[in-house]
């Protein structure tokens, strides 16, 4: 089964006194890289919510946000109670020197100064983790079905696409002994040019003709096309990760298709192998979003 490796998932917990949020979005890459942006509160969890997130997740650019918001919205902070007595003590000091008056509003100064609010830092208990840790598999199973939605647009266009190939391939074979035909005349042609046609060794003319066209055949090269079209519609069905071998795959079927082009010697299946190309290039666009 296809599965795109972009992807949006959240999911909201509510506790006593705070409001836990769980994002988790996804986009397309080699590997597995996760980022991850915490409350303090969380940092002594963040191994175990990384493997939480690539054990189910497996691949891709994966962005998880974690907030904590109070009952009435506001983003959970304390004063920092001793920065603002060290702020305070050191404004007086300055106050002093310079002379200004008593009614300047030092506490609101003293607020926007860094440090002067912090985030709470005491560690969650078990109860408030276990809520967590369901939030974030919530976010989890819904940026999966995101991503299997996604998967099925993918599949469809895939398959459609090998589908195209197969049957350009199929309209290679009726050319195939017509091709045959005007190499023969060519060569002929071409010898006939150079040589008294009576002074030609008919037999000897035919049998260097074979082993020619022997050179030329592409039927090995077209069975072992259709094989790995057949076998690339077979890997779509399966149940895991599949992005990197349909990558594989693909990488045979241009093998076959360029060494289709480059034995056929014709104008008409070249034509065909040019349009299959292309749709083998729009698969290999696609294939760079499945997991």
């Amino acid at each position: 089964m296809i599965k795109s490796m972009t992807g949006y998932g959240k999911a909201v917990c509510e506790l006593s006194d705070k409001t836990i949020t769980v994002e988790l979005k996804s986009l397309n890459g080699k590997q597995t890289d996760v980022y991850l942006r915490l409350p303090n509160i969380y940092r002594e969890k963040e191994s175990e919510i990384r493997n939480m997130i690539i054990n189910s997740l497996k691949r891709g650019k994966i962005e998880c946000v974690i907030t904590i918001e109070g009952l009435d919205g506001e983003q959970m902070a304390v004063l920092n109670k001793e920065a603002i007595k060290r702020y305070y003590k050191q404004l007086l000091e300055i106050r002093d020197e310079l002379g200004i008056e008593n009614n300047e509003p030092l506490v609101q100064a003293i607020l926007r100064l860094p440090e002067s609010l912090k985030t709470e830092k005491e560690e969650p208990d078990e109860e408030e983790w276990e809520q967590l840790r369901s939030a974030l598999h919530d976010s989890i199973k819904r940026l999966e079905d995101f991503r299997q939605q996604e998967g099925i647009i993918l599949e469809k266009d895939v398959i459609e696409r090998i589908g195209n190939i197969e049957n350009l391939l199929a309209q290679a074979d009726r050319f195939e002994n017509m091709r045959i035909e005007r190499i023969r005349e060519r060569l002929k042609n071409n010898l006939y040019e150079f040589f008294d046609k009576n002074a030609v060794d008919k037999n000897r003319f035919e049998q260097e003709l074979i082993y020619y066209i022997e050179k030329l055949d592409i039927t090995e090269e077209k069975v072992r096309l259709k094989n790995h079209c057949s076998y690339f519609m077979q890997v779509t069905k399966e149940n895991n990760i599949v992005g990197k071998k349909l990558g594989f795959i693909c990488q045979e079927i241009g093998r076959e298709i360029n060494t289709i082009g480059s034995k056929a010697n014709d104008f008409e299946i070249q034509k065909i192998v040019v349009l299959m190309k292309d749709e083998l290039e729009k698969i290999k666009e696609q294939l760079m979003n499945i997991i």
